[in-house]
């Protein structure tokens, strides 16, 4: 739970506020001028009008530079920028041939497997000569290829499951698996701060939902126990099925899940885990293989393990594993495995060749050295901010740190001075996340270097003196200088 200083949040809804009275002001006189101008849409009712797309008109396209900055290089360590411009106050933005190269603080690289790799792109590019870079076709006709009967049968051994099934996006492996294996007469209880895919996939499984409070199992045991005596609204009869949907790493929070807890409650009453292991599979555990190795979990009390290789693997689309009747299962039933393009072969070539260097099977020791560095360089960079005075979100080992912005002129302000100094960053806000909560999410790869760590610190010190987001005191820079000096203190190994 975030407590927002009181000054802090009065200060961010009046600025929300002051938005909000000049929008409102804008369009009062839009309406006017409108009104004089002869309408183009000949009977038809606006598609958007109003409320529905105030945010965007009003508050959004005010700082839209901020995101979507295309790029122009393998997303690594370093990536090229491409500068945009515009002409009408943002509405629109426009390219230019010039680029820069900004320090990548922002992609989801966090083995570094994105860029150009020993092992894996010599396979990938073999694998787009023979299989071109699409089946253009679905599983279940012509688009199975070994590839992907290897990539499943590796994605089971590698996550402790005995079976698994790919999808193409990681998204639709969410939002499209909830509404097969749960429906009316079933019962979802889900973290309050589980992502987007989650909340549409439980929304389109008619089942009953219910919210627990984020990362709290104590709050999730009174819910089960509450849910389990009422039972299925108006009939009271029992519950077909109780599933509870959790995540490895909150992708907005940078926190782990409290998993031994959750576990074992659910256990207790006989509800079936969910684990979305999207920012974790790869990226924590001595062997990467998630929060159920980080925190001694047995996969086999976790009933259904989903993950995404976008992050982690640098590469595209989605798995779920569990037991052979669960996949088999899906695999009839499961309209993104039936009716969707199956995942590209070389996405898929990607994957299990990254697998393969993270468990050593290339002959190298490379694989367990980016797992060493990952954890290194979050933990580092973690504590640094935290002694500069940022209110930064998260636990140790978590790659995702968010750095608390608040107040809506400083995400692009941060944005802003962070591009000037060649680095990248990612800032969020609402709807994303609540509209107090505006922040810059800083996710740290095993590709960067302590130069680059020390010189994304440098910057974002500096820029956050200058907009105001160090929310507490800085720890003093001679206690900081001492620590540096003492022996055995230094964070960061490099190869």
């Amino acid at each position: 739970m975030i407590t927002i200083p009181y000054l802090t949040a009065l200060t961010t809804y009046f600025s929300y506020g002051l938005l909000f009275a000049f929008g409102q002001f804008r369009d009062f006189f839009r309406k006017i001028f409108d009104w004089w101008q002869a309408s183009n849409l000949q009977g038809y009712a606006p598609i958007c009008l109003g409320l529905e797309d105030f945010y965007i008109r009003r508050l959004y396209l005010r700082i839209q530079d901020c995101f979507g900055r295309p790029i122009a290089s393998a997303p690594d360590a370093w990536f090229d920028v491409v500068e945009r411009y515009s002409n009408d106050y943002n509405k629109t933005l426009k390219r230019t041939e010039k680029i820069s190269r900004c320090l990548n603080l922002g992609s989801y690289n966090y083995l570094g497997f994105a860029a150009a790799d020993e092992y894996c792109t010599p396979r990938v590019i073999d694998s787009l000569n023979v299989f071109s870079a699409s089946t253009c076709s679905t599983r279940v006709d012509g688009g199975t290829t070994t590839l992907h009967k290897e990539l499943e049968e590796c994605v089971a051994n590698f996550v402790g499951k005995p079976a698994a099934v790919v999808f193409g996006m990681g998204y639709v492996t969410n939002s499209a698996i909830l509404p097969v294996i749960i429906g009316k007469g079933g019962l979802i209880i889900s973290d309050s701060l589980n992502h987007n895919s989650i909340v549409n996939g439980a929304r389109g499984s008619g089942a009953t939902i219910r919210v627990f409070q984020h990362n709290t199992p104590s709050h999730l045991e009174k819910v089960l126990r509450e849910q389990i005596a009422e039972g299925q609204p108006r009939t009271h009869r029992p519950w077909k099925k109780i599933i509870v949907v959790v995540e490895g790493i909150y992708s907005m929070e940078g926190e782990l899940c409290k998993l031994p807890e959750i576990v074992s409650i659910c256990k207790k009453y006989k509800a079936y885990v969910y684990l979305d292991e999207a920012h974790s599979i790869g990226a924590v555990g001595k062997t990467g293989r998630g929060v159920c190795e980080l925190l001694g979990v047995d996969t086999a009390d976790v009933d259904i393990m989903m993950g995404t290789f976008t992050k982690s693997f640098g590469s595209s689309g989605g798995y779920i594993a569990g037991s052979k009747e669960l996949i088999q299962y899906l695999k009839y039933t499961c309209p993104a495995h039936l009716y969707a393009t199956s995942i590209s072969p070389p996405a898929a070539q990607q994957i299990i060749s990254s697998i393969k260097v993270i468990l050593g099977e290339d002959g190298s020791s490379r694989g367990a050295q980016k797992l060493a560095r990952i954890r290194e360089n979050s933990n580092f960079f973690r504590s640094e901010l935290q002694k500069m005075g940022f209110e930064v979100l998260g636990d140790n080992d978590s790659p995702v740190m968010p750095i608390m912005l608040y107040n809506p002129a400083k995400i692009p302000a941060f944005s802003r001075e962070c591009l000037k100094q060649n680095v990248a960053v990612v800032t969020v806000a609402f709807p994303a996340t609540p509209l107090l909560l505006a922040r810059a999410r800083i996710c740290i790869s095993a590709s960067h270097t302590k130069e680059d760590l020390l010189k994304a610190l440098e910057v974002i010190s500096q820029v956050g003196d200058l907009v105001g987001i160090k929310y507490f005191p800085a720890e003093p820079k001679k206690q900081l200088q001492h620590q540096e000096q003492q022996p055995g203190k230094e964070t960061i190994k490099l190869e």
